[in-house]
């Protein structure tokens, strides 16, 4: 069985408006221990398992100084990859230099997926994000000059106004590489936004923006193949996927999660705990109508849908003998197509109100 590995890297250049998954702002006195305790998490659980994919997350890995990202290269030499492996780094604008994508192809890397979120400047500056639209031109340049396979994330559904939406669009097509994750944001609570009287946009815009999205993408040849995805052929996300199949991963470092045995494994989000070596949180043996359930939830974001001989061989029970989908097939939502059953593409937007149907 091939393994997918998580690393987290919770550190930032500054912290977001919009999310509060960057944990710490980066303070060098604090990264030497951290990845002293991340490998050692790493040699305490790491059973030698051949790895298929690695996905080094954040945080932002590239806010690393050069020779802190050679110490994690290092470190994560432990893995034993698979001659295929897909090993992605995420980075942003504003920290990914020359030296760094050369220290990361020299280590195996081979995927790049760099946090952009808006071409606009006003958008740019509301997320609390310094580049320019400039700026990403430049450094998706410098980024070919190492990798192919890249991925940039952009957000929508941050302003009402449709032309950032299509100017955005246009501005990731000019620069013809192979994915791209859009994703339309959410305002949380807690996050800065919120806090300062920002409200989600209005449910019929947010559609219209997805809807033009997904025509224009595809219109150019990218995929859909998952709610928020987009490739090339042959760029899907290999490590993404692995989430979505309900495929077994580890994840290390801070606030990370693992799924390995039925498993599902937290580790603390408390930075001062975690360089203690205290680093987990909770961990919970899925029984297997959760696993079942999940399956659902996950399989159901792609495209594709979910492979019910994939779904029979783990549970050794067929879906619909588990869950009442008759009415939801009858209705046009749910659709059968040879082993897969997916959500008719149309009602994709709404895939969460269709989930909930199914479990009840």
């Amino acid at each position: 069985m091939f393994m997918s590995i998580y690393i987290h890297i919770p550190f930032c250049d500054s912290i977001c408006t919009y999310c509060d998954f960057c944990k710490v702002v980066y303070d060098k006195k604090f990264v030497k221990d951290y990845l002293k305790n991340l490998e050692r998490e790493i040699i305490q659980r790491y059973n030698g398992e051949k790895v298929s994919t690695i996905f080094i997350g954040g945080g932002t890995p590239t806010c690393l100084e050069d020779e802190e990202l050679i110490t994690l290269f290092e470190i994560i030499k432990i893995f034993n990859l698979c001659d295929d492996y897909e090993f992605t780094v995420e980075g942003n604008i504003e920290n990914i230099t020359e030296s760094k994508l050369i220290i990361m192809k020299k280590y195996g890397v081979n995927r790049i997926s760099v946090g952009v979120e808006s071409f606009d400047e006003s958008i740019i500056r509301l997320l609390g994000r310094s580049h320019t639209k400039v700026d990403v031109f430049n450094v998706i340049k410098l980024i070919k000059k190492f990798f192919t396979n890249i991925n940039i994330d952009l957000m929508y559904a941050i302003s009402d106004d449709m032309d950032i939406v299509k100017n955005d669009i246009k501005s990731f097509l000019a620069l013809d590489i192979p994915h791209v994750s859009v994703y339309s944001l959410i305002i949380e609570n807690h996050t800065i936004l919120k806090i300062k009287g920002f409200k989600n946009i209005s449910e019929d815009i947010d559609y219209e923006m997805y809807k033009y999205i997904e025509s224009s993408l595809e219109k150019h040849g990218y995929i859909h193949y998952e709610i928020s995805n987009y490739a090339k052929d042959r760029y899907q996300s290999r490590h993404n996927l692995v989430y979505w199949n309900n495929d077994c991963y580890y994840g290390f470092g801070l606030s990370s999660t693992s799924y390995v045995d039925n498993i599902r494994r937290v580790n603390v989000k408390n930075l001062s705990k975690y360089l203690s070596g205290h680093y987990l949180e909770n961990e919970e043996k899925e029984d297997i109508g959760i696993r079942m359930e999940n399956e659902v939830m996950l399989g159901l974001r792609k495209i594709e849908g979910i492979n019910l001989r994939t779904f029979k061989d783990r549970y050794d029970v067929n879906l619909e003998d588990v869950y009442d989908i008759d009415d939801l097939i009858e209705d046009g939502y749910l659709i059968k197509d040879g082993d897969y059953l997916k959500i008719d593409r149309k009602y994709l937007y709404v895939s969460n109100e269709i989930i909930v149907r199914i479990f009840n």
